[in-house]
């Protein structure tokens, strides 16, 4: 009996999404991707219920529907703008996440690790990439300062134009392997795409004046490079929400986290309790005030988000019940 086919999402716009055979994709074959129209809702089935399809997804096909997004085995996911519980999916099945940053001007180290934070709790292995080195003179010392926050996390210092430490970045692209781009607009992401397809695959805008630059991805999609990797590049982002765990934070903060481990009391809150390791760390200068404080902002946002999510969730559980009876009442009418 033969199989059903896999397809997977390379693009995702308002009301439908292009996909292609997956066979194809890994063969490298070229093949025209077939449009797909979404339900009004914009939701496909999948095994854990409705959901967004998004880029890198895998999914059955009936008839010119989604029947079925198959299980992700990563997810990479933000927190959605406003007071909703809303999250947005950016990239599903992704293997690598690329965090993107720029070295001139000066990395944002919070900004970095908030998107470490983003990258581990998909469940993908992340790897930071330091743009523009040809822009800085001392390019090294600003890297070392990323790897002391990125901890346990390869970081590559890289000059497109120059040709500078693209290598080791290629290194990492084997055939069949998924990676996604995050990081601001004008950290050169597009450059960098198309640095490794060795093709203009994504366009590219001038720098603004504050260095900036201007959103010139305005959508996701997935690429695939020469050798077989697969690429998607996402629009740059000025403020990425939060949706991580305690792992995920664990892992982002390791430092602090094995410092924890020292504690006087299991449930320290790292505030003002006696024999708190965090907290003589912080006096002694031995944890940076920045990465202290940075460290309890992304907790605070996670936890209030994990909330949001908790009451969200009961809300449609209790519309769901509602709706339920609703019926029930209309069925014992009509008999």
């Amino acid at each position: 009996m033969q199989g059903i086919q896999t397809w997977r999402v390379v693009r995702a716009d308002k009301g439908a999404v292009l996909v292609v055979p997956e066979a194809g994709l890994v063969a490298g074959l070229d093949d025209e991707p077939t449009r797909v129209p979404l339900g009004r809702d914009g939701l496909a089935p999948s095994d854990e219920g409705r959901v967004v399809p998004t880029v890198g997804d895998l999914v059955e096909l009936a008839g010119d529907a989604i029947g079925r997004v198959l299980t992700r085995r990563s997810v990479l996911v933000r927190d959605s703008a406003g007071r909703t519980s809303q999250t947005q999916v950016l990239a599903a099945n992704v293997d690598v996440v690329l965090v993107v940053e720029h070295l001139d001007p000066e990395p944002d180290l919070g900004r970095i690790e908030r998107l470490l934070t983003l990258a581990w709790s998909s469940g993908a292995t992340p790897v930071v990439v330091l743009t523009k080195a040809d822009l800085v003179p001392d390019p090294a010392v600003l890297a070392v300062d990323v790897a002391a926050v990125a901890l346990g996390v390869d970081v590559h210092t890289v000059s497109v134009p120059d040709d500078l430490g693209l290598d080791a970045v290629r290194a990492l692209l084997a055939a069949g392997v998924t990676f996604v781009m995050v990081g601001p607009s004008g950290a050169g992401k597009s450059t960098l795409a198309n640095a490794l397809a060795g093709s203009e695959v994504a366009a590219t805008g001038e720098r603004r004046h504050d260095g900036r630059g201007r959103h010139t991805t305005t959508h996701r999609e997935l690429i695939r490079l020469p050798g077989g990797a697969l690429l998607i590049d996402t629009p740059g982002v000025r403020s990425v929400g939060l949706v991580a765990d305690d792992d995920a934070l664990g892992q982002a903060f390791a430092d602090i986290a094995e410092l924890a481990l020292s504690c006087r009391f299991a449930d320290c809150s790292h505030t003002a309790e006696p024999g708190c390791a965090v907290r003589a760390a912080l006096d002694s200068g031995e944890l940076p005030e920045r990465r202290y404080a940075s460290w309890r902002k992304l907790e605070r946002e996670a936890r209030y988000q994990a909330i949001r999510a908790d009451r969200g969730a009961a809300a449609a559980e209790r519309a769901r019940w509602k709706q339920i009876a609703q019926l029930q009442r209309q069925v014992a009418r009509g008999r």
